[in-house]
């Protein structure tokens, strides 16, 4: 039988994607220990991302780690984070970052009476319990498999994302309000330079969605990626709205859940459609659908342009996915739902 748990340490350093991913597993943590205090120990932006979740208490900023490349590592910094990990007497602690090879011995100096995690090969003595950390596998499924360790339940997938009335009046008022067809977005950055789709594919879907269905088309992402935006914009026909770099976390989330729907390469903002029951189309090249691609097929319409052009090379692929493939899969969504498409007035 496990001691009582009172507090918790998840750590997982990484991206939007990966935490919107870790959802159904925080839930389920959070409904095996109810009244426990969850830190989430990640990247400074991740602050934002607790205050969205309602199975998250307390953020704290991963000090950086020698191995582990998200943040640079200083010996001091670290040394002096562990020591005050220890002065805080976390229970249990769960490493969700990655397969565990240097991970887990960050989890372990945590100090937790008891660590949970995955591991590579069959055993993992710095670890209290462990399973192995197996290929391909869904993200959503891989951790709430690990989280079944700890007595869970673990069978609910949903994605969540919380907005709030002031949030979705601010995307509210970002948004065209003509003409009076469906709100359509797209979102055509990405970390990588691989995972994105051409310019000049995204600009011509544009305009023959805006064509079809007179719709308002905006184009999102952050800051560094307006320049993108701004050069599909230029090579597109029709008028498009530009938003990257004008909202937050919170408005770009609450702007997703107010489209009609959104195109996106294989990105956050795939994660944060499904999380806010918007529909998408998502464009993957080299990156795994198995591994995250929404679960949803009747919302989410997921093209793998490796498969559809029967090419071994995903980039390669994706440069040379058709404008006109992309569009029936829109063309398949958009008229799938209500006559009363959204219209911000």
């Amino acid at each position: 039988m496990m001691p009582p748990v009172h507090k918790i340490a998840v750590f997982r350093a990484l991206f939007l994607g990966d935490l919107l991913c870790s959802i159904p597993a925080f839930r389920a943590l959070r409904h095996r220990f109810p009244g426990a205090e969850i830190s989430l120990i990640g990247l400074p932006w991740a602050a934002d991302f607790v205050e969205h979740c309602p199975y998250l208490d307390r953020f704290v900023s991963f000090p950086g780690y020698r191995g582990i490349a998200e943040v640079a590592y200083d010996p001091a910094r670290t040394t002096a984070f562990f020591d005050a990990a220890q002065v805080e007497g976390y229970d249990l602690a769960l490493q969700m970052h990655g397969d565990g090879n240097v991970s887990n011995s960050f989890v372990t100096a945590l100090g937790a009476r008891q660590t949970l995690g995955y591991r590579q090969g069959d055993l993992e003595p710095r670890l209290t319990l462990s399973l192995p950390y197996v290929l391909p596998e869904h993200e959503v499924r891989r951790w709430l498999r690990l989280v079944q360790l700890l007595g869970t339940s673990a069978r609910d997938e949903r994605l969540e994302w919380l907005i709030t009335p002031t949030e979705a009046a601010a995307a509210h008022a970002l948004l065209p309000s003509a003409p009076a067809g469906p709100l359509v977005g797209l979102h055509v950055g990405s970390k990588e330079l691989a995972r994105r789709w051409p310019f000049a594919s995204f600009a011509r879907l544009g305009d023959e969605i805006r064509r079809r269905y007179a719709a308002r088309i905006v184009l999102t992402g952050s800051a560094a990626e307006r320049p993108v935006a701004a050069a599909i914009a230029h090579l597109m026909e029709c008028p498009a709205t530009n938003l990257c770099g004008l909202t937050d976390l919170a408005t770009f989330a609450a702007t997703i859940a107010q489209l009609d729907l959104l195109v996106t390469n294989d990105t956050g903002a795939s994660h944060l459609a499904a999380a806010t029951a918007t529909r998408s189309v998502v464009l993957f090249g080299p990156s795994r659908p198995a591994q995250w691609a929404p679960l949803d097929r009747e919302r989410h319409v997921v093209i793998d342009a490796m498969q559809e052009l029967a090419l071994p090379d995903g980039a390669a692929a994706l440069q040379r996915l058709p404008v006109k493939r992309v569009m029936e899969a829109c063309n398949e969504l958009l008229r799938s739902q209500p006559q009363e498409l959204s219209c911000v007035a």
